[in-house]
């Protein structure tokens, strides 16, 4: 069965497990989903399961999402996301999916969502690599360093770690194991860090790797 939910980030805080030992865990608020929409071979060339996450007004969607929404009968909602999912029979259109009927405790998911931006930053801090001396004299702190070779090729290379926009890009972060889910409060606690600031959307999925 392919898991999937979507939720947004609400922080970072730790638990404790049997033992005692602290665990840093990402607190999501994982659904409420609607499914909107059933994808068929018939009438569409493939499966998948499109659903909505977190209710809002008519006015602040726009128009073409707005049909979809009227089309299937469901309030509208401010976040819609497509699944591809062979089990797309067993959904129905107004179906609710809740974080506690998807995932239960130790399962591992992929989390999904866009990093902080961080404006941009020279090559020190987005590309983690060395200054120079601050010694008196020294004409060398946070440059970029050699550019190429004064002799052939005499060129800059394409991928060199330059300056440049920092952070602001889809992550995904893989094999995060579930510590909990919260059914009446519709939270997951997720082991580790996650992309995304406070409030970000966030796609969580059952892990493509096995360990």
């Amino acid at each position: 069965m392919k898991k999937f939910i979507l939720g947004t980030k609400v922080g970072m805080t730790q638990v404790f497990d049997e033992t005692g030992i602290a665990i840093p865990v990402t607190v999501v608020e994982a659904g409420p989903c609607t499914v909107i929409q059933k994808k068929t071979v018939a009438t569409d060339g493939y499966v998948s399961v499109k659903v909505g996450f977190s209710e809002v007004p008519e006015k602040k969607i726009t128009k073409p999402e707005l049909g979809s929404y009227k089309k299937a009968g469901i309030t509208p909602h401010k976040y819609m996301k497509e699944f591809k999912a062979e089990n797309a029979d067993s959904y129905e259109v107004g179906q609710v999916i809740s974080a506690a009927g998807m995932f239960q405790t130790g399962d591992k998911v992929d989390v999904s969502g866009v990093s902080k931006g961080k404006g941009f930053q020279g090559a020190i801090k987005r590309h983690g690599q060395h200054r120079g001396k601050e010694t008196h004299g020294s004409k060398f702190h946070r440059a970029i360093g050699s550019m190429s070779a004064n002799s052939f090729p005499g060129r800059i290379f394409k991928g060199k770690k330059m300056p440049g926009h920092m952070g602001h890009e889809n992550v995904t972060v893989q094999n995060l194991a579930v510590i909990r889910v919260d059914n009446e409060r519709n939270m997951m606690l997720i082991r580790g860090a996650v992309p995304g600031a406070k409030g970000a959307l966030l796609v969580i999925r059952d892990t493509v790797k096995d360990a």
